[in-house]
């Protein structure tokens, strides 16, 4: 499985400098009155709303209300203290969709828990456990008992924190390691940090008289537009002052292995714009970029942040897939950690960022029938239709003897249906071209024409990969592209021909309802038309590809451009109408609800129900990593357990309307397809030998397996494997016990 790395896309208001401190490293400090107005304020949020951040980083000196001017700001501003007017902001970023992240020092109790009101997330850093650091002379609210004192008291009031520690101010490489376990400590007490930020020292000019949000948003548009982000050239190596220590890279490897083998459970965040070392922080196991804000660092402005699209190319050729964030971690978000105010805005506006707990992520949230899950397992087993309700409780099922009972009526459905085969198919897939205009948000497969990552096959390309097909024994080619916007209706028709005049055995699987309905409107045809054309030009199946979510309110959120889900129906009714079967698939585990799934299952049944046209159903897991609702919408790819337990329904609510369930081994890796084998699945679908769509978004499984792995697979599961045509006819059975060779093909 790829590894994501995440960030919080942000912006950051610097409220107020003003601070009680005289830390010596800090350059956003300042003991003059500096304090934005309300009016500035609103004009810096409604500008962070335009620019479609989601978290708005709050950050402040400390207790800046102890300078007269800014005590006296505040109160003509209608706020008795500097917190009143820290939830003044974050009330109205969260009218504006933006979710407040603050970290304004140590607090009281009652300011912790004011804030949590109105906030997603708050921090302090640790710093270190160090009470006689030169550094925080003059600063006793850095005194290390201090600074925990309020951790703690953010975990009893059970607000998602992020804290960590500065290292190379004079501490030891023994304190910092103490100063994590410190950490470890009180969060094994309430579990309440999100992350630790293990943060580089570096050497600061002096901003006096200067404003440093300036400082940092004009270096962060510069870095960003012209891509030198490291500000090599720009910013000069600075000494260190006495009271620092040097830090190496080998230094911070230590710590980040040492943060994660404490705290498995935490994040580990290193800041990318403070050493050129952070990629390889990332191979020792660093999992958060923290904020790319979109206007700087504030607290060392000459060192702008790169963009998420720099980052991102500098971890893909890694094998890391950059992925978005909420301030908030998505294990913390339900209404036991987030004040239902800031709820209520995540829901609105952030609700896939919510995990997967049944209906958590809708507002008011949808019930859940779990008391009708003993009998909708049984009469799903019986084969009969499963309510709207029954599928949405099986769905948002996670009692694990229920789900055994799930398994199991599963399994006892498929063996009803197909009986012991494991079936399988030999054959190649070709993705002709992969540019495309709809711009699906769940797919890393499609490209413009301009793309340096679009393609199209040529006809000597084409015929290389027939010509490979059928040395491979292969049996049928599945072929599929993206919309390409020059594509006539002949084109299709060509590639038809041409397959079948170079290997005119081979079964055409091809054109998914979305090419198909395409043909249709560059054509001006009917679809009854478009498809006798096709069958005349060698088809010989439609993939049932395109289903995504059969919801028009899915398919909105994911494809606003895809064919409405009528019109994927009509599709597939007019090839069967023509005499050609089809497969029908569904794509899960992104932004759908139970009772969306649950949809999408009523119409496939039905429609078989019509026509008898389907030959298999066919689940395909959402692969996150490089599709733009992965890294955009804070979606995770499903774990192997939900991946099975979905499978298990898919069969139960296609009762006895289509035989064969196929797991999509491209998917799901081999391992767990074997495990979906006592799961209610017959089939382990195809060889495939090319699978640039999966492949694309980030699958790390492969794009090729012999017959001989899909025989091995079966066999792991106590069954006989059986070699089949695309519409089932089998070809060659491989009883347990025994090999591929010595068998001949089945010839009745």
């Amino acid at each position: 499985m790829r590894r994501r790395v995440t960030f919080s896309r942000n912006v950051t208001l610097s409220l107020s400098r003003t601070c009680q401190c005289f830390c010596k490293y800090c350059a956003f400090k300042t003991h003059k009155a500096h304090l934005y107005s309300p009016d500035e304020v609103i004009a810096q949020l409604d500008a962070a709303a335009r620019r479609n951040v989601k978290e708005l980083l709050v950050l402040t000196g400390e207790r800046p209300e102890v300078n007269a001017e800014v005590a006296a700001r505040l109160a003509a501003y209608g706020h008795e203290d500097f917190t009143g007017y820290v939830v003044w902001t974050c009330e109205r970023a969260l009218e504006r969709g933006l979710l407040p992240h603050t970290n304004l020092g140590v607090l009281t109790k009652e300011d912790l828990a004011r804030l949590r009101e109105v906030t997603a997330s708050q921090g302090l850093m640790l710093e270190s456990i160090r009470d006689d650091l030169v550094a925080h002379q003059g600063s006793p609210t850095k005194a290390p008992h201090r600074r925990l004192e309020t951790i703690r008291w953010a975990g009893e009031l059970r607000i998602p924190f992020t804290s960590g520690i500065l290292v190379g101010i004079g501490e030891t490489a023994q304190d910092r390691f103490a100063a994590l376990d410190a950490l470890a400590a009180v969060h094994a007490e309430h579990g309440h940090l999100q992350e630790v930020i293990l943060q580089n020292f570096v050497p600061h000019d002096a901003y006096y008289g200067r404003e440093v949000a300036e400082i940092a948003d004009a270096a962060a548009r510069r870095a960003w537009a012209t891509g030198l982000w490291d500000g090599e050239g720009e910013r000069p190596a600075k000494d260190l002052p006495a009271w620092a220590t040097g830090v190496t890279i080998e230094e911070m490897e230590d710590l980040v292995t040492h943060a994660r083998r404490i705290m498995p459970d935490v994040g580990v965040q290193i800041p990318p714009n403070l050493a050129d070392w952070w990629p390889r922080l990332i191979d020792a196991g660093a999992t958060d970029l923290g904020g790319l804000s979109a206007n700087g660092d504030h607290i060392s402005p000459e060192h702008p942040f790169p963009s998420p699209h720099q980052v991102r190319k500098e971890l893909a050729p890694r094998g890391y897939a950059l992925t978005e964030r909420l301030c908030v971690y998505g294990s913390f978000i339900d209404a036991g950690w987030i004040a239902p105010g800031v709820m209520d805005t995540i829901r609105q506006k952030y609700w896939s960022f919510i995990p997967r707990r049944g209906s958590g992520r809708t507002d008011p949230p949808r019930p859940i029938r779990r008391d009708l899950v003993a009998g909708a397992i049984a009469r799903g087993r019986d084969g009969a239709w499963l309510s709207e309700d029954e599928l949405t409780a099986l769905f948002a099922e996670d009692r694990p003897e229920a789900v055994e009972d799930l398994r199991q009526a599963a399994d006892e459905l498929r063996a009803e249906l197909a009986g012991d085969d494991v079936t399988y198919v030999v054959n190649r897939n070709i993705n002709v071209s992969n540019v495309c205009t709809v711009g699906c948000a769940f797919c890393g497969f499609g490209q413009s024409r301009r793309s340096p990552d679009a393609y199209e096959h040529s006809r000597e390309d084409f015929a290389a990969r027939v010509a490979d097909a059928v040395a491979f024994g292969a049996t049928e080619l599945c072929i599929q592209s993206g919309i390409h916007p020059d594509w006539q209706f002949e084109d299709y028709l060509g590639w038809l021909r041409f397959a079948k005049q170079l290997a005119p055995q081979l079964h055409l699987h091809a054109y998914s309802p979305m090419e198909i309905d395409h043909m249709a409107t560059v054509s001006g045809l009917p679809l009854s038309e478009v498809f006798a054309q096709l069958r005349d030009a060698g088809l010989g199946s439609t993939p049932g590809t395109a289903a995504e979510v059969l919801h028009d309110g899915v398919r909105e959120r994911i494809s606003p451009n895809k064919l409405p889900a009528a019109r994927w129906v009509e599709v597939i009714e007019a090839s069967h109408a023509a005499g050609l079967r089809s497969t029908s698939t569904v794509m899960f585990g992104h932004v759908e609800e139970p009772w969306e799934l649950a949809e999408h299952l009523r119409v496939v049944r039905a429609l078989q129900e019509r026509t008898g046209g389907i030959t298999e159903f066919v689940p395909l897991s959402f692969i996150p990593y490089m599709t733009m609702l992965g890294r955009t919408h804070g979606v995770e790819e499903l774990s192997a357990e939900e991946n099975l337990k979905h499978t298990a329904v898919f069969r139960l609510a296609l009762g006895r309307s289509i035989s064969n369930l196929q797991a999509s081994w491209v998917k799901m890796g081999l391992d767990a397809a074997t495990e979906s084998l006592r799961w209610g699945v017959n089939d382990l679908g195809g060889t495939l030998m090319e699978e640039s769509i999966s492949r694309m978004a980030g699958s790390r499984h492969g794009v090729r397996l012999d017959p001989e792995d899909l025989v091995e697979a079966a066999h792991a599961a106590g069954r006989p494997a059986a070699e089949r045509t695309t519409l089932y006819a089998v070809r060659r059975r491989t009883p347990v016990g025994m090999t591929l060779d010595g068998f001949d093909l089945v010839t009745a």
